[in-house]
């Protein structure tokens, strides 16, 4: 994973507090988990061993991927512009063609999920609001191109 990973210092701190986790609380838990299964015997035949392993690998492999995104984070700090919509700032649109107002945070892939109302810089709406100001209306321009939308900023805080 050579591109950097843009995190807020929220997200780098609940990355950080998961890696913990899994490594002092997960790990040690399926070492003893694999350790009892071991004791039944026979580990061709043994569910509950393969079950352990399968999670140990599952575990493993989350430690590494984060690890990996800690080593090329980039935390966002404030550009002082609260003008101007940038990663990290909070973002309230208009969708003109539905009438419905929303509030989005704008954060990097890893910290996006949509029903906490925080989205992606690299996702269509993100893009699309990147730069703007309070006021303006942008053109969101979806995958398809076909079904463009235009959303109105009516306010950006930090």
């Amino acid at each position: 994973m050579a591109e950097k990973v843009i995190l807020t210092e929220e997200g780098l701190k609940e990355l950080q507090k998961r890696l913990d986790e899994l490594k002092f609380v997960k790990r040690p838990e399926i070492t003893e988990r694999i350790k009892i299964a071991r004791d039944f015997g026979d580990l061709s035949e043994n569910a509950e061993y393969d079950a352990a392993k399968n999670e140990q690998a599952r575990i493993e492999g989350e430690i590494v991927e984060i690890e990996a995104k800690l080593k090329v984070a980039e935390i966002i700090k404030s550009t002082g512009a609260k003008d101007v919509v940038s990663v990290g700032m909070k973002v309230t649109i208009l969708d003109l063609d539905m009438d419905e107002e929303a509030t989005y945070e704008i954060v990097g892939t890893t910290e996006a999920n949509l029903n906490e109302g925080r989205i992606s810089n690299e996702c269509p709406l993100g893009k699309a609001l990147l730069g703007a100001k309070a006021g303006e209306t942008v053109t969101v321009v979806t995958p398809e191109k076909a079904d463009e939308y235009q959303v109105k900023i009516l306010s950006i805080a930090d």
